[in-house]
């Protein structure tokens, strides 16, 4: 049997954030460092970086308003999310060189949504070999970037 040591990853795993809320709301709250992860803000959307991401460079497109379904949502709020999963995939090519991206939502708890009263969509840069296949033989995944540091990657795109 092989195995993967991944030691510096154990307070990743360990501090998960307890702060009653929306996670999606506090990013964009204003609350100093709360927005650490986020990447680019819109008049009515923003892009976050995902926390527990799927591999590296996951984003998450949100609107800034609290609303739990899109028939809650706007029709300006769903375009301008729309805008910015365009916007993604061009920056995507250009900074991750991906073979292929998923792009999707969940919607209420299960369908898989971990927060799921604020809606948002996922995007996910992907590669032909990459490590995915871990989670499904192994229950272990491998992520190559920290999210702060994909965040951080990724926001110079959107201020040009």
């Amino acid at each position: 049997m092989e195995r993967l040591f991944t030691p510096w990853r154990m307070a990743y795993v360990t501090t998960a954030d307890k702060t009653p809320g929306c996670v999606l709301c506090r990013a964009v709250s204003g609350e100093p460092g709360a927005d650490r992860l986020v990447v680019h803000r819109t008049e009515l959307s923003f892009v976050v970086t995902n926390l527990y991401p799927y591999n590296g460079g996951h984003v998450m497109v949100a609107p800034r308003r609290h609303v739990g379904s899109l028939g809650e949502a706007t029709p300006e709020e769903l375009g301008e999310m729309m805008s910015l999963a365009r916007r993604l995939e061009e920056v995507f090519r250009e900074v991750y060189r991906p073979d292929g991206i998923n792009l999707g939502m969940n919607l209420g708890r299960p369908a898989g949504a971990g927060v799921a009263d604020h809606i948002h969509m996922h995007l996910v840069p992907r590669w032909t070999g990459d490590t995915n296949f871990m989670t499904v033989v192994a229950g272990t995944r491998v992520i190559p970037e920290d999210p702060e540091e994909a965040c951080l990657r990724l926001r110079p795109y959107f201020s040009r």
